[in-house]
Formats: C-alpha cells, sequence, structure tokens
C-alpha cells in the first residue's frame, strides 16, 4: 500500500547550536519546545483565531483532541455539589477551541520559512539558516545574531470585512516537572510572555499583546477580571492578541531558550550563546528588537535553498533536511575556546564521526570552521593506536592511529580515546569501526583544507595526514607484496570480532568493513585526496605510497566487476548482493581538488565506467529499486538510508552522468511520500526508512547531504 502523505509532518525550527526545537506540525501534543530532546516534546501548543461570530476559537491542530471539539458543548451549565448541598450556577460564556478542517488548511515549507494559512489566518515560522562565523575571531554584533536561542514567528490576521475585533492566541502548556510557568511580563516591562522556568519561553511586546497563566485555555480565555491574568497555578500559558477590525495585523513572537551553566559531563562546558544573553529575557528582547533584520536574512536563505533548478519534491526534502540538521547542533564554550558538536538525532551521540563525514559538504558551504573544529577535537581527544590481526589469527601486525566512532553521548563526553557506541569482541552493531572512521577523518581534512587554503592548518596536522596514511597501508597488509588497496585486516580492537561501517544496521553487503566494495571506494578516494596534498608539499616519496595504493584499490574494484556490469557487495567470496552505494566515494575527488581524473582523459576514468555500469545495472525493481521507485541501498535489505540515497543520487547526475530523468527524479516522489507519511511524520525528518517506514535514525541530522544537489544548476 502506497504511504498516505500529508502535511500534518512535524517539523524541526531551530536556533543554530541551542540544541534546541521548536517542533511543530504534526496533529495532537505532539510538538512543543524542547531543549536537548531525543524527540518532540509532546507539549500542546495553542495556535489560534476568534471566529467572525466570536462563539469559537479556529485552532491549528496541534493539541491533544484536535478535531473532535463538540460545538454544543460551547456553553456549559456546572453542578457543583459541596458537602451535599448542590447549587447551579452559570459560567461564563466563552469562545471555545475548534479545530480547523483539514480542507481549510495549507503549508509551505522552506528552509527558514514554515507558512501555515487557514481561513483569515497566517502563521510564519522562521528559523535561521546562516554561516555561523567563527567565534574565535568573529566580532560581536555578527556572532550574537547567529547564535540567537530563538525563532521568530509572525502571526497575521486578516479582519478587513469584520466590524469587530477579535483574538488571537499563541501558547503552549508546559511539561518540566522542575520548574513552574510563569509570565514574564514581571521580569520584562514592556513586554508579555509566558515560559516554563528559566528554559523556554513565548514573548511579545506588550503594546497589542497580553499574557495569562491557568489550568486551561479555556479557563484563561474565561478571564473577566485582568488581575487573574497574574494567576501563578496551571501549567498553560497563553498569549493573547487583539486584531482590529477593518484591517490586516501581524503580531510578532519570539520562542526562546536558554541553558545556563555547565551543560555537560566528563569535559565541562556551558553554550557558547551564554557568553551574550545572561538569561531568557536578554534572548526574547534582543530577537524582537532585531525581528526585522533576522526576517530578512530569512527570506535571503529560502530563496538560496530554494533553486529554480531543483524539482519541488527535492526542494522540500533539502528544506525540511536542513532544518533537522540545526536541532541536533550544539555550539559549546570549553575553557573560553568554542567546541562544536552535531548530535546523532534520537540516538545523541555527540560527533558520530561516521555522520560528520557526510555533513561535512554542508558545513563547508556555510561553517567551514566547524569542520576544524570537530577534526581537532578528534585527534587531541579521540584518537588511538592500535594494532591489527588477519582474520582467524592470533598474530598482531603494526596498526596505527585511528579515531572513535564518536565523542560520547546525551551531554556527557565518553573518556580520551574511546566512544560511547564501540564495544570488543563483537561482529555487528556496536563493533568498532576504526578503519571507516580512519578514512573518515583523511576525506574531512583534504576536503577542508582543498575548501578553504588554510595551509596554516595543514602544515600542523602534516604529520598525522602522513601517519593515516602509514595506518591504511598497514590495514591493507602487513605484506608489501600482499597489497591490494583494500582493506584485509582487523583492528586488535574489536578482539576477535569483525570492523563495521556506518551501515551498522544492514547485513553484511553494507555492515561489514572488510573488503567492503562500498569502504573500497571511499579508501581509494582517501588515497588520491592523500597523493594530491602530499605531492603539492613536495613530499614526493610519501606521496607515491599513497598514489600507488589508490592504483591497487582500482584495479581490484575494476577486476570485480562481472559481465552484467555489476559488482558485488563484497569483493570476497562470491557474495550475492548489490549495493548502490559502491559509487558513494566518487564524492570527494569533486571536494579534494582531484575531479579531473574521473574524466574521459583522466587516470581514474576507467573506474568510473565501472560505477557507471554497476549504478545502471542495479538500479532496476527487484535489485535496488523498491516497487514505489524509491532507492534501496542493497539488494538484500530494506533498510535504505535517504541521506545516503541524497548522496548517491548527486554522484549519479553530477560525476557519473547518468540521466536524472531515468533514475533519480521518479524516486523523488517515494522519497517525500516516505517522509510525509502520516507514521512517519512525528519524527520529522528521518533516516533508515524500512520498506518506507521509519524505524531508526529518527529526528535526525544527517539528511543535509541534500545540499550538494545545490551545485547540479
Amino acid at each position: 500500500m502506497a504511504p498516505k502523505s500529508s502535511i500534518f509532518y512535524n517539523a524541526h525550527h531551530s536556533p543554530i547550536g541551542a540544541f534546541a526545537s521548536f517542533t511543530l506540525g504534526a496533529k495532537g501534543a505532539r510538538g512543543g519546545l524542547g531543549i536537548e530532546l531525543p524527540q518532540p516534546a509532546n507539549h500542546n501548543v495553542y495556535i489560534g483565531l476568534q471566529s467572525v461570530d466570536g462563539e469559537f476559537i479556529d485552532m491549528l491542530p496541534f493539541y491533544a483532541g484536535a478535531g473532535q471539539d463538540d460545538p454544543a458543548a460551547r456553553f456549559q451549565v456546572e453542578q457543583v455539589a459541596d458537602e451535599g448541598i448542590k447549587e447551579a450556577r452559570t459560567t461564563v460564556a466563552t469562545p471555545k477551541l475548534r479545530a480547523f478542517h483539514d480542507s481549510e488548511i495549507s503549508r509551505e515549507l522552506l528552509a527558514c520559512t514554515d507558512e501555515w494559512r487557514a481561513g483569515d489566518l497566517v502563521v510564519r515560522i522562521i528559523s535561521p539558516v546562516t554561516p555561523l562565523p567563527d567565534p574565535s575571531i568573529s566580532v560581536v554584533g555578527a556572532i550574537k545574531l547567529a547564535v540567537l536561542p530563538a525563532i521568530l514567528v509572525e502571526v497575521e490576521v486578516d479582519n478587513r470585512i469584520n466590524s469587530d475585533a477579535r483574538k488571537a492566541i499563541f501558547g503552549y502548556v508546559g511539561a518540566d516537572p522542575y520548574s513552574a510557568m510563569r509570565r514574564l511580563d514581571d521580569t520584562m516591562p514592556g513586554y508579555a510572555g509566558v515560559g516554563q522556568g528559566t528554559q523556554t519561553a513565548i514573548v511579545a511586546q506588550s503594546n497589542d499583546v497580553g499574557s495569562a497563566l491557568g489550568f486551561s485555555v479555556d479557563d484563561i480565555l474565561a478571564i473577566d477580571n485582568p488581575d487573574n491574568c497574574k494567576f501563578g497555578l496551571g501549567s498553560t500559558g497563553l498569549l493573547t492578541a487583539i486584531a482590529a477590525p477593518g484591517q490586516i495585523s501581524k503580531f510578532r513572537f519570539a520562542v526562546c531558550f536558554y541553558r545556563g551553566g555547565c551543560v555537560t559531563a566528563g569535559l565541562a562546558t556551558s553554550y557558547l550563546y551564554t557568553r551574550y544573553f545572561q538569561d531568557i529575557e536578554e534572548v526574547a528582547s534582543y530577537a524582537l528588537d532585531h525581528f526585522e533584520q533576522l526576517r530578512v536574512m530569512a527570506a535571503g536563505s529560502d530563496m538560496r535553498f530554494a533553486p529554480a533548478h531543483l524539482s519541488q519534491d527535492q526542494r522540500w526534502m533539502l528544506a525540511h533536511s536542513v532544518r533537522s540538521y540545526y536541532g541536533s547542533t550544539q555550539l559549546l564554550d570549553s575553557d573560553g575556546d568554542p567546541l562544536w558538536v552535531v548530535n546523532e538525532g534520537e540516538y545523541r551521540m555527540m560527533n558520530t564521526f561516521d555522520l560528520t563525514v557526510d555533513q561535512l559538504f554542508f558545513e563547508m558551504m556555510l561553517n567551514p570552521w566547524t569542520v576544524r573544529n570537530v577534526l581537532d577535537q578528534f585527534v587531541e581527544r579521540y584518537s588511538y593506536e592500535d594494532d591489527v590481526t588477519e582474520p582467524g589469527s592470533d598474530a598482531h601486525h603494526p596498526g596505527g592511529m585511528s579515531f572513535t566512532h564518536d565523542m560520547g553521548i546525551g551531554n556527557v563526553f565518553s573518556r580520551p580515546g574511546y566512544s560511547s557506541y564501540e564495544k570488543f569482541g563483537l561482529r555487528g552493531c556496536f563493533s568498532h569501526m576504526t578503519h571507516e572512521q580512519l578514512v573518515n577523518w583523511v576525506l574531512c581534512a583534504t576536503v577542508y583544507v582543498e575548501g578553504t587554503g588554510d595551509t596554516n592548518w595543514c602544515d600542523r596536522h602534516l604529520g598525522v595526514l602522513q601517519e593515516c596514511l602509514k595506518s591504511m597501508v598497514n590495514r591493507d597488509d602487513y605484506r608489501a607484496e600482499a597489497r591490494n588497496g583494500v582493506m584485509s585486516l582487523e583492528s586488535t580492537r574489536t578482539s576477535g570480532g569483525a570492523e563495521i561501517t556506518t551501515y551498522d544496521s544492514l547485513d553484511e553487503s553494507l555492515g561489514q568493513a572488510r573488503s567492503n566494495t562500498y569502504l573500497a571506494v571511499k579508501c581509494w578516494a582517501a588515497y588520491v585526496a592523500l597523493h594530491h596534498i602530499l605531492h603539492k608539499y613536495g613530499l614526493g616519496e610519501v606521496a607515491a605510497v599513497a598514489h600507488r595504493q589508490a592504483k591497487l584499490c582500482a584495479a581490484t574494484i575494476i577486476a570485480a566487476a562481472r559481465d552484467d556490469g555489476q559488482l558485488p557487495a563484497l569483493l570476497e567470496g562470491n557474495h550475492p548482493s548489490r549495493i548502490i552505494p559502491a559509487i558513494e566515494g566518487l564524492i570527494f575527488p569533486l571536494h579534494t581538488g582531484c575531479s579531473g581524473i574521473l574524466g574521459t582523459e583522466g587516470e581514474f576514468a576507467q573506474l568510473a565506467e565501472v560505477l557507471r555500469k554497476h549504478l545502471r545495472a542495479v538500479l532496476i525493481p527487484g535489485v535496488c529499486l523498491f516497487d514505489d521507485g524509491g532507492w534501496k541501498l542493497s539488494s538484500t535489505a530494506k533498510n535504505s538510508w535517504l541521506s545516503k540515497i541524497y548522496l548517491c543520487q548527486h554522484v549519479a547526475r553530477k560525476v557519473l552522468n547518468v540521466n536524472g530523468d531515468e533514475v533519480t527524479k521518479s524516486a523523488d516522489g517515494a522519497h517525500v511520500q516516505w517522509l510525509q507519511d502520516e507514521a512517519n511524520g512525528y519524527w520529522a525528518w528521518s533516516d533508515q526508512m524500512v520498506a518506507g517506514v521509519a524505524m531508526a535514525s529518527r529526528y535526525y541530522p544527517r539528511g543535509v547531504t541534500s545540499c550538494l544537489w545545490l551545485n547540479e544548476g
């Protein structure tokens, strides 16, 4: 059955580096304001407009019971029992909540602006997508705008044909058991706001907006004495704006986040934004004072991330994935130095390296310094030395330098030299990714140097690059005459187990590291990049080693091609699986100054041709296409990762010149349906889709591989 697509999917609305999200879009109490969460906050969010007759508040359906409102219950007669004496009293007639019908609601999602329209109501939620300046060298004004832990909301009411004023409401129900809801009017003269303790708030200027707390929205709407707006009990906070008759009114709100003090263990850090903002009140006032400037910046980014050469499906997936990326970002202050972390969605692992290498292209586009920052963290705290062994042998041979899978989980930095993920003695999920993370450091470093021209950084890390080359060669084979450019030895950190790849939840077609075609092509790309950079530095003898390894690796891959053009998933044995990510590593020569090697006259033109034939041969139903046209990364697994599909689609079009309409355009509609399916939409952008169902890697940042599509114009 085809997925049921809908506009009611959650999307992130997140500041940069605050690890916070105003998640909204799924029906019911399934969104809200969250900090450092592995899923949406599951708050009631109230956004609505009083009906023309004044009897209802017509609501967007983001609260529990939305769409199940009983219009007949809008006037109530309560029977109150008090010690056996019954007294009838009639409550004040107040407008009752009534959800807009689905057919009345439309939505447009862009990179920065998420616009909802229903009746006379327009709601624009504005999130930043902007370069993040390096805090070490940036002026205060620029960095404050970029790290401001707030997003903007504009509520527009078209009341031109009505002679009466109408209420517009915006609020939420707090769910933190450790701090009460409060009115920020008490601490911010000239502003109206509601918030949960010190960490979340919605604030507006008070000249046209009022605030109140209560047990429910009904309680608040029934208030007839203004002093009762200051009631301190209840978990519902509501802002009320009055739209004047005969005109269009616009109201501006700041949705704010704040966590002060030390926020991590293992390595003590605080949020870098606390350098510039003392509390959430300062965040709110700054956001509202700079609302127009931030709105104009967002409009520019909306255009940048929706170019004409992208299809509507592509624009939507790009915007959705960029939002989820920012929802996982964390900019920290470590003893006065900036420290960049991208958390791994629902898992919250910190700077997972096999995500870093894919998110690399987005960061290089906007914030290259964050790539350098993460690479330095890996070298200084999360590198290690090991030996290697042949499978089935206890003999140790020299290995070398490598890097951990991640730096910790859930705001807890792991001990130096170890990740939170990798265990010992395993052959599948949770085993070590030693070889892949070694290759990932090389690829990230060479892309960074080529993209920025940062020769000072390269000078300081030239020794690390040479150590990485030595380590890669040692993992090929300890005997020079037996080397073929492909990993064949296991790290001793596996303790008799086997290394895995980033595709840890797939079968061995992509999960096994040793002799894997996917990893082999990435190794080839790393050798090519090392040769390029070491040759530029005049290290001819060392560069020659990298060049020789690249040629051996390419020859091994080429020799494995079958008569039908398909490559096996593993370059050992007679493995039946076929995989799309065999082509994945071809992305890197484009970004390491080596793109010419894949051209028709290039040194590795034959490798490109073999991979082109392989892709064409496997992109057929029953092999690497699902019935709906979506891409199936492995012929023997139903678990397909959208981030990797996006990257491989770009390689297919940009590197292999495989026509988009032939193998990629028809798939986009299927991938959009996967994400918009009502069963998946709660999780915002998700990566791992098992036959179109989001089963893992949800609420995830990795989809920004879609930014590569911007380079196809």
